[in-house]
């Protein structure tokens, strides 16, 4: 089945139509502003801190050529490393973020595929030939505004590293969304962005079926073990009966009369009692 230029565009152009304005071709790009960074940067720092507070790990800061005096070992969630490599990899962990111009504000970055790429990918799958201005070979690549989003986060972290690390050696009690971007970053500048929170309206948003494939995996993995849990409790009931009727089986097996006795092992056995056998008088039985 072949669909015409035409078709995939009005399709595509469809998908699309709540990221374009009516400003002309320069709306299509829409990059990020500084509270739609500074909330994305805050999420994946936040994310790595608790990824990276898992551990148990010791670091030994004791060098037998150097020191002399022996200090005690640092735990690795409270150490300056730990630190370091977040700061270092956090604005890294953007470039995993997708462009869904389907969506509004700064819900357009998200992780996984778009709708709209989702949809492309399904019918090119079906064998429909899809004709667009990007190649297909682009159309996985990081967009401009993802590549963006990446370029102000290296700029943002490097120029608020001391406010982050001022949080991090803290009591971390403040959200670090709410002490990096609202009293550091931001202050009286626009932070809509920060409130705006992405509910799927539509069952197919590949974004949203991610999260609910999570949720499903847990829950039949709970469930598996409750089914075995039941399967053991209602088993034992049944092996308790079936050994009950083995243990009465050998029982009768046991008080069954012999049928046949031969009559050495009969004096043998009598003898090792100490029981003298009886033989039977000589002549006719009388009855009383």
């Amino acid at each position: 089945m072949i669909v015409t230029a035409c078709l995939a565009v009005v399709f595509l152009n469809g998908a699309v139509q709540g990221a374009q304005k009516d400003g002309g071709d320069d709306e299509w790009v829409h990059l990020p502003n500084k509270c739609e960074v500074c909330k994305f940067v805050s999420i994946e720092m936040k994310l790595a801190f608790e990824e990276t507070g898992k551990t148990k790990e010791v670091i030994d800061t004791n060098y037998r050529f150097l020191d002399t005096k022996k200090t005690a070992p640092i735990k690795y969630v409270k150490s300056d490393l730990r630190f370091i490599e977040v700061v270092e990899n956090v604005c890294q962990r953007l470039m995993e973020y997708s462009l869904h111009k389907e969506r509004q504000g700064s819900n357009r970055f998200a992780k996984g595929m778009s709708e709209t790429f989702s949809t492309l990918h399904g019918l090119v799958n079906k064998g429909v030939q899809v004709v667009m201005d990007i190649p297909y070979e682009l159309w996985n690549e990081t967009s401009a505004e993802v590549a963006d989003l990446k370029k102000q986060c290296d700029v943002m972290v490097e120029r608020y590293e001391d406010v982050i690390e001022d949080w991090y050696k803290g009591t971390q009690e403040e959200d670090l969304t709410s002490y990096l971007c609202e009293k550091h970053v931001l202050q009286e500048q626009d932070r809509a962005c920060l409130e705006e929170e992405w509910k799927p309206e539509k069952k197919g948003d590949p974004a949203a079926l991610a999260e609910d494939k999570k949720k499903k995996k847990n829950k039949r993995a709970s469930g598996k073990k409750g089914k075995a849990k039941d399967s053991v409790e209602r088993e034992s009931p049944a092996k308790k009966k079936k050994e009950k009727k083995e243990k009465k089986g050998k029982k009768k097996k046991s008080k069954a009369p012999v049928d046949h006795v031969d009559a050495s092992e009969q004096e043998r056995f009598l003898s090792e009692q100490g029981i003298q056998a009886t033989e039977p008088l000589p002549g006719q039985k009388t009855e009383l």
